[in-house]
């Protein structure tokens, strides 16, 4: 409900649905019983039980439809909830920065905005109805058979307990294997990125066999783990069943007897032994769901330990100054590489002119794409600040100043459709298009694809070479009005020949009086150069940070000792040598992963 504001008019809608399959249930018991009474009496009338059996049909197609209609509207709700909180947590993990996803969180978000969330579909569709019968269902049928029969309903409120008590007894191990499981299958999704990722290096070196036996190890971790899941999920069915059961038969004996003795009338007998399950059937559910739920619960809650992460301080509300005449000014900006020696860029204090081309120069390593992340306002500075003009960049409002920068990183964003549509040019005979994509060489790509500007391309530019992407970054990046262009090593992925074209954006890009920062290593672009800015790095020392790192990694061992000594009784004896508890292959593994 904190998160997913969707969850509320489910849950609202959830509770008046209980109501209503709350009174469907008891008039359903009614009508039974007032049918099959009059029978054993010899009190048999066709015309009343023509009546009854017409309204027990009626109950009966409502039950169906309340049914179909919870289940339509939970999954609705569980689209609608996973979507948003996909959408929040990408757009978090993004606003986190390159410095948080680069400490191995980018597959994890990865895995989790995709397998993982989905999991969260059985909670709404099968567990949340169950759980809010449990408080609206059981309570109300539970009155109606104290008001039949108090004994009844006594024996009944006497067995209740023992239900929830084994649901938190098997439930705390369901919740942890199902925690154990999504890990594992983060850790599987992490690995075959990165394996993914880096394919075309390894079957370069001859490497691409080596990884298979990690990646089955971690493919039968991962069965491992959902096979623990499904375990202890059926042994919590298995005692619920046992538990409910048992209840019905006392309450059915203890009935029966005194029907005999004529302290109890058929019919009230029938209702009560009909409505005994229908109390505790809502509990039973609840704990049989309760495995179908967990997945996507550890889940959510993994979204919601990346929601939590405070985000970078981004609070300015000044307006961006005029940038036709405003300087941009690095007053001894250094920025510090967590948990390495590395200070890079290292006091870097520069001044940007409006309306020149500024080259950030440097050997690699030395900061220039984590100076402009910092001139962007994606990353926050260790030391020293950045200005516009007079104006700390912190003060100023950062959506608008996003609006006055266009971006062309080394690998540009490109998203499934259409040339044109990548372009973002609603007319493209437009003669502006015309000539940026002549000036960047763009035009004969164009003409080389087989559709031409309707060409599809896939995720990422999948389609187009490395530098017929850069190209039509450029391309784009002509056609902006932001007065503010940053090119990103914009000739890395093209030949000396295909350099002459970058050159030619950069001098077009000045004379329409934008202000051009680039970053360059080639020698050809540093001569376009107005103010070229050398950009060093350094070192510092790291010894107190490294002691304190070692610290925590020795608590988290001993915790993780801790855990591995611990016996899951709920397990047979011959899986718990596979499970890693308590095992040497657990340890070799925590210690790889560390």
């Amino acid at each position: 409900m904190k998160y997913a504001k969707d969850t509320r008019r489910y849950i609202a809608f959830l509770v008046a649905l209980g109501l209503v399959m709350t009174a469907l249930i008891a008039v359903q018991t009614f009508l039974i019983s007032a049918i099959a009474s009059p029978v054993f009496y010899g009190e048999f009338d066709s015309n009343q039980f023509f009546y009854l059996s017409m309204w027990l049909a009626v109950v009966f197609g409502m039950r169906m439809v309340v049914n179909y209609v919870q289940g339509a509207v939970g999954h609705r709700s569980a689209v609608k909830v996973i979507s948003d909180l996909r959408t929040k947590v990408l757009r978090h993990a993004g606003d986190l920065g390159d410095r948080w996803l680069s400490k191995g969180n980018t597959a994890h978000v990865v895995t989790l905005t995709t397998r993982g969330l989905d999991d969260l579909e059985d909670y709404f569709v099968q567990f949340l109805p169950q759980l809010f019968l449990v408080t609206t269902a059981t309570p109300a049928l539970l009155v109606v058979v104290f008001y039949l029969d108090a004994v009844s309903a006594i024996m009944i409120a006497l067995c209740i307990p023992l239900v929830p008590v084994f649901m938190v007894l098997i439930g705390k191990m369901t919740a942890k294997y199902s925690s154990q499981r999504l890990a594992s299958m983060q850790q599987l999704g992490t690995q075959l990125l990165d394996l993914l990722a880096g394919l075309a290096t390894l079957k370069g070196l001859g490497r691409e066999k080596g990884p298979q036996d990690r990646v089955k190890s971690l493919g039968d971790s991962f069965a491992r783990k959902t096979m623990q899941t499904l375990y202890v999920a059926f042994l919590s069915g298995g005692a619920l069943e046992f538990i409910t059961t048992l209840t019905t038969a006392l309450v059915a004996v203890s009935v029966g007897l005194r029907m005999v003795n004529a302290d109890i009338l058929l019919f009230e007998g029938l209702v009560i032994i009909m409505l005994t399950p229908e109390v505790l059937k809502p509990l039973r559910e609840v704990g049989t769901q309760f495995h179908n739920s967990a997945n996507g619960v550890a889940a959510a809650e993994k979204a919601f330990e990346i929601l939590d992460q405070p985000l970078p301080k981004r609070d300015g509300n000044i307006p961006v100054p005029d940038l036709d005449h405003t300087t941009i000014y690095f007053d001894d900006v250094s920025v510090y590489a967590p948990g390495r020696m590395t200070v890079a860029p290292a006091n870097l204090s520069a001044a940007i002119p409006p309306g020149q081309i500024t080259i950030l120069r440097g050997p690699s390593g030395s900061g220039k794409t984590t100076a402009v992340q910092v001139l962007l306002g994606l990353l926050a500075p260790s030391t020293g600040h950045v200005r516009i003009g007079e104006t700390p960049l912190s003060d100023i409002d950062i959506d608008q100043w996003w609006e006055n920068i266009t971006w062309v990183p080394q690998r540009p964003v490109l998203v499934p459709g259409t040339v044109a549509e990548n372009l973002e040019a609603t007319n493209i005979n437009d003669d502006a298009i015309a000539q940026a994509s002549a000036l960047t060489g763009f035009d004969q790509v164009v003409s080389s694809l087989p559709k031409g500007w309707d060409t599809l391309i896939g995720q990422g530019g999948t389609g187009l070479s490395v530098g017929q992407r850069q190209r039509l970054a450029l391309t784009r990046a002509l056609l902006s009005s932001r007065k503010i262009v940053v090119l990103d090593e914009p000739s890395a992925h093209l030949d000396a020949v295909s350099e002459e074209y970058i050159s030619n954006v950069v001098r077009t890009l000045k004379a329409n009086g934008h202000t051009v920062i680039v970053i360059a290593h080639r020698s050809a672009l540093a001569t376009l150069a107005d103010v070229v800015i050398d950009v060093t790095a350094t070192q510092r020392d790291i010894t107190d940070e490294l002691a304190e790192e070692q610290a925590r990694r020795e608590i988290a061992r001993g915790l993780a000792d801790v855990s591995e000594r611990e016996m899951d009784y709920a397990l047979p004896a011959s899986w718990r040598h596979t499970t890693g508890t308590g095992t040497s292959n657990t340890r070799s593994n925590t210690a790889e992963e560390a």
